[in-house]
């Protein structure tokens, strides 16, 4: 009997142990992080770290191979003065905020509002007019030991990406240099002097010169640093340069700058505005900061709870050689740089985040390029991390740059608003030997993406081999959402709409200059209230841009050009409803007129195919079509095929000669509007085509798909 007791106490001491090793183990293989606590602590939830750093320290030495180690971070804003870092050393690790706590990672600080000055009460108040000193606010920066307030740079078509200058964030809602006009442009005058055009290679940095017929800027007085924002020549090449001289009296202004392209005017969209005025604080959230006395002025709300300055330059969070590590459910914000940057990751997820309020792109996956230090509209540069840099000057020359975007990272279920220069850059793959990377942004919604860089700024540019764009909503934007270069992407379910707000010449989805990006599908996507009165299209194909299958989309309403295929090869066109449009399609000759030089002997188009050897393979065996390239005319459109599309209230189905493109008679006009719409959201209705008389062989589409949708995983 008592022999076994013993045996029966045995097993129990021994289950006891067990039991008291697993609960060690896994408390060694989660850690808790709070502001309370200290980086002497164990980690633990009654005696937490203090940093993500020492807890991600502490997990390299938790021994776990494959399971993810778990940092729980308690609720409160974390300030990063320098960008957090994982590398090689790095893995199977998941960051989260501890049951459901609101955690923020930001790159600036906040600023108690007790701080800020009424403008009528200080002694700078008689700088302003009697009318608003009750209605401007004072900080004092160096009272705040703020001394780097960034400068004002060039932004715009063919400059760099780069962080952005000190901004004020207030309540939330980011502030904007003061401008005029507040919400709207203002037509350029005569141009006396179009600058150094550097797109035609002159370097001298010569400015322009031109009139404007407005008495408003004889009321600037207190600045000498006034900039102007427009479309100065091409309507898709907004810039931004610094004013070097104003002529109140001739009613001319000098630019310190030239654009691209050099100064013109007489186009619709050939305007602009003037910002960075001190006499302009007149709305909300606008500021203007005197970089000499440090102190910034800005427009007073109603109430201020929360006010935010923005330093830090460098990403949030840098993710280089890491696997499998995961950040969920935290708000990346009050940044100048990139929120989180990644290169040679694997499995890397960023899930159910926000991103607001920084001054370049929320997400950026694979290397980007030091700036040029002179404007170019292409050139050679070095690859850097973590920065964007002149990327797109550079691929440009080296269309099969490898940004070592790692593999099978993605971007899921995030809300990405109010970011400076567009929502992500999206890289992986390798072109040359179409080895795909499947990266991937899902289920995300982008908007509002532009508040400082507008022009090729888009709210996904995808790059290299592979990757995807899935259900995202990319919305509100001057420009376009999606920029697209390299093979093998799929880009389906998304819904894209109210972009191409200012420009012309521009697609909310744009490629081009190059037929070796081939392989790509656009497929089950919405795209609806585009664009302007400019010429502004839904699916750009530019300049030879071709072998891309595009099949079951809905364009609603989608632009003034809905398709346009600029002598491209090898595009299909099946499935789609086209409704509401004044034009359908438009396919053009443009390499047998006005665009003829890019096919010249070491062009860009034969640079382009000899970078990825066209004749050999793996390209000639994937795109059957390709080596003959140069054997079949170029010049002339070819093998696009347009079949079992319907056409529903569209004027003009297509426009183009008979004998460029395959026009199938299963294509269907019908002049009687849709009358079964399905509500998609709060917001939208989407066309629901069970109702129409479709072309025998159309496939119904899946609508209910479309867009962003609930648990997603």
């Amino acid at each position: 009997m008592a022999s076994s007791i013993r045996k029966f106490l045995s097993k129990i001491a021994a289950f006891f142990i067990l039991l008291m090793i697993t609960s060690a183990s896994w408390a060694a293989d989660t850690f808790f992080v709070s502001l309370s606590g200290s980086d002497t602590n164990p980690g633990t939830k009654e005696n937490p770290f203090a940093t993500i750093a020492r807890a991600k320290s502490a997990t390299r030495n938790s021994g776990r191979e494959t399971e993810p180690s778990i940092i729980y971070v308690r609720g409160g804003t974390y300030i990063f003065q320098k960008t957090l870092e994982f590398d090689e050393g790095d893995k199977h690790l998941l960051i989260k905020p501890w049951q459901g706590e609101s955690v923020y990672f930001t790159g600036g600080i906040s600023v108690n509002p007790t701080k800020v000055k009424r403008l009528s009460r200080t002694e700078y108040r008689s700088e302003f007019p009697e009318s608003l000193q009750d209605k401007i606010g004072v900080l004092n920066l160096r009272e705040l030991e703020i001394s780097d307030y960034g400068k004002l740079r060039s932004v715009g078509f063919a400059r760099p990406y780069a962080p952005a200058w000190l901004e004020i964030f207030i309540n939330n809602n980011p502030g904007r240099l003061a401008r005029w006009p507040n919400d709207s442009t203002v037509a350029m005058g005569r141009v006396l002097d179009k600058g150094s055009v550097v797109r035609e290679g002159d370097k001298t940095n010569r400015g322009g010169k031109f009139a404007y017929e407005t008495s408003r800027p004889s009321g600037w007085k207190n600045s000498k640093d006034i900039w102007l924002s427009g479309y100065f020549n091409v309507g898709y090449a907004e810039d931004a340069v610094r004013i070097a001289s104003t002529d109140t009296l001739a009613k001319t202004f000098t630019t310190g700058q030239p654009h691209i392209y050099g100064f013109a005017s007489g186009k619709a969209w050939n305007r602009w505005y003037a910002y960075n005025i001190p006499e302009e604080i007149d709305q909300n959230g606008e500021y203007y900061l005197d970089r000499e006395r440090g102190l910034l002025f800005f427009f007073l709300p109603s109430v201020i709870y929360k006010l935010d300055l923005s330093i830090l330059q460098t990403p949030i969070v840098s993710i280089a050689g890491s696997e499998n590590i995961t950040f969920q459910g935290i708000t990346f914000e009050v940044s100048r740089g990139i929120g989180v940057y990644m290169e040679r990751s694997e499995s890397c997820i960023i899930t159910d985040c926000v991103f607001r309020n920084l001054g370049s792109v929320a997400v950026s996956i694979g290397k980007g390029i030091v700036a040029f230090d002179d404007q170019k509209h292409e050139g050679t540069g070095k690859e850097a991390p973590q920065l964007i840099g002149s990327l797109d000057q550079h691929m440009y020359e080296n269309s099969t740059f490898e940004r070592e975007g790692g593999k099978n990272n993605r971007i899921v279920n995030c809300h990405i608003y109010y970011t400076g220069a567009g929502g992500i850059r999206l890289g992986g793959g390798d072109r040359k030997t179409l080895t795909p990377a499947g990266n991937s942004v899902e289920n995300c919604r982008i908007h509002d993406f532009n508040r400082i860089e507008k022009s090729y700024r888009p709210g996904v540019g995808i790059d290299g081999v592979g990757n995807s764009i899935l259900n995202c909503e990319i919305y509100n934007a001057p420009s376009m959402a999606i920029l697209l270069h390299g093979n093998d992407h799929s880009l389906e379910y998304n819904n894209i709409y109210d972009v191409c707000r200012e420009v012309d010449d521009q697609g909310a989805f744009y490629y081009g200059r190059d037929p070796s990006e081939r392989g790509n599908k656009l497929r089950f996507n919405y795209f609806h209230h585009l664009g302007n009165n400019h010429r502004t299209s839904a699916v750009y194909h530019d300049d030879g841009a071709s072998g891309m299958e595009v099949f079951g989309n809905i364009f609603y309403k989608a632009g003034t050009i809905p398709v346009l295929i600029g002598g491209g090869q090898d595009i299909s066109y099946k499935n789609n409803l086209f409704i509401d449009s004044p034009l359908g399609i438009h396919v053009d000759n443009r390499f047998q007129n006005w665009s003829k030089a890019a096919l010249a002997k070491d062009g860009v188009i034969d640079k382009r195919l000899k970078a990825v050897k066209f004749e050999q393979p793996p390209y000639a065996t994937k795109y059957a079509e390709l080596p003959q390239y140069w054997k079949q005319d170029p010049s002339m459109p070819k093998r696009l095929y347009f079949d079992t599309n319907v056409f529903v209230k569209v004027a003009t189905t297509r426009k183009g000669e008979d004998n460029w493109y395959n026009w199938s008679d299963n294509n269907r006009v019908l002049d009687t509007y849709p009358y079964n719409w399905k509500m998609m959201d709060s917001r939208h209705f989407i066309p629901d085509d069970s109702q129409l008389i479709t072309p025998s062989g159309w496939q119904t589409l899946p609508v209910e798909k479309i867009g962003i949708l609930k648990n997603y995983k």
